[in-house]
């Protein structure tokens, strides 16, 4: 007697709540380590009565921790090799605006030669920031 050959049914139904799943602890993890990923310098700035400036294009910063570190984009800089450093950020982007936020407790004589060296490396366009002058 020859064998009954049984027809074989796939089930084609996808399972949408394992998927689900999935992509709700994406969706977590990506909002728990997303504030984590910003960088930048710590710097506490001095306080000011100031606009708020509005720049639509790319900037360098340039940046003065309290213990007279600086950073030229949030790269680390000697002070002996900054003026060399940002010649190598800053050519060919001559009217690219500078940025500069130092820690309000740096030494008056160490920012003004950092702002001399950017000068030196023919940069003009400074902007200072700062934070809000707080009203009491």
């Amino acid at each position: 007697m020859p064998r009954k050959r049984r027809k074989r049914e796939f089930d084609s139904n996808v399972n949408l709540t394992n998927m689900i799943d999935v992509v709700f602890t994406l969706l977590i993890i990506f909002m728990i380590t997303a504030p984590m990923l910003t960088q930048g310098v710590q710097v506490n700035l001095p306080n000011a009565n100031a606009a708020n400036l509005e720049i639509d294009q790319s900037v360098i910063e340039v940046s003065i921790t309290r213990e007279n570190e600086i950073f030229i984009d949030r790269n680390p800089v000697p002070l002996n090799r900054f003026e060399a450093e940002f010649r190598a950020v800053f050519q060919n982007r001559f009217d690219t605006p500078i940025f500069v936020s130092a820690d309000r407790e740096v030494p008056y004589g160490f920012f003004v030669r950092v702002i001399s060296e950017i000068q030196n490396a023919g940069g003009v366009r400074l902007g200072f920031l700062t934070e809000p002058l707080e009203i009491e």
